[in-house]
């Protein structure tokens, strides 16, 4: 009599989802605003510029470091390029996974903690970085409260009422009030 060959069924064991739960990720807040602060700056402040970066240029000649004269003169294109050509409409999201600015993505443990600022007029948020570069995500607000953004961010991050300005800033604020490159319109 032949005997019948029956496959042994072995029962494997279903992981259950409980053992590793997947998280939605939520998106908390998204918007579309510019790249960074820009402000349409008069003829005048075109020609101070230029007018500052020449007498720079005149005494570095005479030291004949014709090598610093190059930087200037790059630093001077910089200027003028960024006060001519508006910045690009990013777009910002805020999820329970981090912080999303256009194609980059910084998770929370990457990030430090938040306040707010001015730019010209222009609010922004400032997220700063545990690593060196970038060191501080400046996003700007656009059509979005500071209290939504507040909102999405306090879960994650500390928020700092109050940032004391660094000597740059202090130096940079006493320039700007105190040899304005530009009349205000205000």
């Amino acid at each position: 009599m032949p005997t019948e060959h029956h496959p042994v069924k072995t029962e494997q064991k279903e992981k259950s989802t409980e053992e590793h739960p997947y998280q939605d990720i939520k998106t908390l807040l998204s918007w579309h605003a510019p790249g960074r602060p820009f402000k349409k700056h008069s003829k005048e402040y075109f020609v101070n510029i230029f007018l500052i970066m020449t007498a720079v240029e005149v005494i570095i000649f005479l030291f004949h470091i014709y090598l610093l004269m190059l930087v200037v003169l790059s630093l001077a294109f910089l200027a003028f390029a960024l006060a001519i050509v508006p910045p690009h409409i990013f777009y910002y999201k805020i999820t329970s996974e981090g912080v999303r600015v256009e194609d980059s993505f910084f998770i929370w443990e990457e990030l430090y903690d938040f306040y707010f600022d001015k730019h010209d007029g222009i609010e922004v948020v400032k997220i700063g970085t545990k690593a060196y570069i970038p060191g501080e995500l400046t996003l700007i607000l656009g059509d979005v409260t500071p209290q939504q953004i507040k909102t999405a961010l306090l879960p994650y991050l500390p928020f700092r009422e109050y940032v004391s300005p660094t000597f740059t800033q202090k130096a940079g604020d006493w320039l700007e009030k105190n040899f304005p490159l530009e009349k205000s319109s205000s």
